[in-house]
């Protein structure tokens, strides 16, 4: 039963032919029947073929076919053919219209569909019955019309309501995707930031303990004990710092522990002070105001900004390089200020960004004051090194 039902949902107008084909014969074994004249006889049987094609025809072209059944029964009233079987072909047609078609066509239809029995009274009236009689049968007649018109306008309505559903959970599906694609675009952009910050500070303190390390291997094993324990500390701390970032990419197997670490916050900062310190950068470190608790991106950032800060006023400001670094806290926001008074002709800093500092370094910087609201000036200092200052907005923690 299924595949016949398949079947004939896929050959409609092959079913629609067959049913015309009952009807065309309903209606010759009308014609041969009834007591009619030879004439309109004669004229039924191109009238019934012609309502035949109405009904094998609806689901192609139902507005041509609606004007077909419209002309059929102006030929039945001017060759006398009275209603028959045949006729059923109109209230089909009518449903038809009301379901497939325009809304005017449909309105259209209604208005064919009430005044088809009217016009039939007109022409062949009871001669037996007085005229309030005959407006009853026409009224009567008129309501299988005009259901069916109700039925195919329903059917029409939930058909456009569940296709307008379907469109609304494409575009969303859409939607969706492309939220996600935004979505991971950005993960990887600031993830991409993270390895920068992690990496560029990390191995640069190890590069610099290893050389130390080397120069003094021969005559101070002390000093170069401790700068190989600064290097295994630091590497440890890269790692699990790497850990944590490379963690979001990768999907946790069953029995596997995802063990991240946190990400840094401004307490942190200190600790990275005394790294610095320790990879031989004299560092002067105040906190100004009253320190709060902070949301966690503002956090973040200004860990990062002071790391990237003093990494590159360790590779680029030349011998004997000092820094400073200052957080203030305000009222309504978080104030960064890290200088160096480095003195090296080079400065080219954040990574292939020359002398002005428009480099990887720095716009990594800019994105991640930007995307907390703040604002980042940077640029070299009057009498010689390098100034970076940000202030981020403080939203309060909820």
């Amino acid at each position: 039963m299924q595949r016949l039902y398949e079947f004939l949902r896929r050959h409609p107008t092959g079913v629609d032919t067959f049913w015309a084909v009952l009807l065309v014969a309903s209606g010759f074994l009308w014609l041969v029947e009834v007591s009619i004249g030879r004439g309109a006889r004669v004229a039924g049987v191109p009238i019934v073929l012609a309502l035949g094609a109405t009904i094998a025809l609806r689901r192609r072209a139902p507005e041509k076919m609606l004007v077909l059944a419209i002309l059929c029964g102006l030929a039945q009233m001017a060759t006398n053919v009275q209603p028959n079987v045949a006729d059923f072909a109109m209230l089909v047609i009518v449903y038809t219209v009301a379901v497939a078609s325009s809304r005017p066509a449909s309105r259209f239809a209604l208005g064919v569909a009430i005044s088809a029995a009217p016009l039939a009274t007109l022409r062949w009236p009871h001669s037996q019955q007085g005229w309030w009689e005959d407006v009853v049968s026409a009224v009567f007649v008129s309501i299988p019309f005009v259901l069916a018109w109700v039925l195919g306008d329903s059917i029409r309505t939930r058909r456009a309501y569940y296709a307008q559903l379907e469109e609304r959970a494409a575009r969303l599906e859409k939607e969706r995707e492309a939220q996600s694609k935004v979505a991971v675009a950005a993960e990887r952009a600031r993830i991409a930031r993270e390895l920068h910050d992690v990496v560029a500070h990390n191995v640069s303190v190890m590069v610099v303990q290893a050389d130390g390390a080397a120069y003094v291997l021969d005559s101070s094993p002390e000093q170069t004990r401790q700068a190989l324990e600064t290097i295994s500390g630091t590497g440890r701390q890269a790692l699990a710092e790497m850990r944590r970032l490379l963690g979001v990419l990768r999907t946790g197997e069953p029995g596997e522990e995802n063990d991240y670490v946190p990400q840094p916050d401004v307490e942190q900062i200190d600790e990275l002070v005394e790294q610095v310190r320790g990879a031989g950068l004299p560092v002067d470190f105040k906190v100004v105001g009253s320190p709060r608790q902070l949301p966690s991106g503002v956090e973040l950032t200004a860990y990062r900004i002071v790391q990237e800060a003093l990494t590159n006023t360790r590779k680029h400001g030349g011998p004997d390089v000092g820094a400073s670094v200052r957080l203030t806290y305000f009222d309504d926001g978080l104030g960064l200020l890290v200088e160096d008074d480095g003195r090296g002709a080079q400065r080219e800093m954040y990574e292939d960004g020359g002398a002005d500092g428009s480099g990887h370094g720095l716009i990594g910087m800019r994105e991640r004051v930007g995307m907390v609201g703040g604002t980042l000036d940077a640029g070299p200092r009057p009498g010689g090194g390098f100034r970076i200052s940000a202030l981020l907005p403080l939203k309060p923690v909820r």
